[in-house]
């Protein structure tokens, strides 16, 4: 017998849409749950659902307590990649750049917060930082390559690493565990899901 296939992705683009899909098996998602994996949080607190039913609540509730100080490693290595995608570009593009801010703030706001918020708009009104409102008005008011003025790297360059170091000692303070405590609450809802899928 084959092995199941625990993950489908899809990246297309369809009627002039990006496509970026990724979904796991619940056994899969569940595992990464209790690892330091903020994206698949992300995932889980999505406000764009095709789908639900109760049992997404449930794992939402569950959910916070796999969010642990640790997490802040995923948001610290994730923006040191995009903010390396974004150097590297001539032009710089404000997709990346973007990107980097998102991923920082999600990482302060869960530090903070103890909850995940991956929208940048919805971050912001939290953050209230000026300067990302204009690069959001920017890239949606123009094709996904819109470009940056090389002059401004510098700036942005200079609040990557306030924002960096913003987030280390929010990690420093946090209030949140060092290691998840939802395991036993994860594998009652696997079970019963299991279950379910067999009726």
């Amino acid at each position: 017998m084959l092995p199941k296939r625990e993950t489908v992705e899809v990246s297309a683009v369809r009627s002039k849409m990006e496509i970026d899909l990724v979904t796991h098996d619940a056994l899969k998602f569940f595992s990464l749950m209790l690892k330091r994996n903020g994206y698949v949080l992300e995932q889980l607190y999505s406000p764009l659902v095709v789908a639900s039913q109760p049992e997404h609540e449930e794992l939402k509730a569950i959910g916070l307590k796999c969010i642990t100080r640790h997490h802040s490693h995923h948001y610290l290595g994730f923006a040191k990649t995009q903010w390396e995608i974004f150097a590297k570009e001539n032009p710089p593009r404000i997709k990346p750049l973007l990107y980097v801010y998102r991923v920082l703030l999600t990482g302060i706001y869960s530090m903070m917060t103890g909850g995940i918020e991956a929208n940048l708009a919805k971050l912001n009104e939290e953050f209230r930082i000026g300067f990302i409102d204009d690069l959001i008005a920017m890239k949606t008011g123009s094709a996904e390559q819109a470009t940056l003025d090389s002059a401004s790297l510098d700036f942005h360059a200079d609040q990557h690493q306030r924002l960096v170091s913003q987030l280390e000692q929010a990690a420093a303070k946090s209030n949140l565990r060092d290691e998840p405590s939802a395991g036993e609450e994860l594998n009652d809802l696997l079970v019963r899901l299991r279950l379910g899928s067999l009726r």
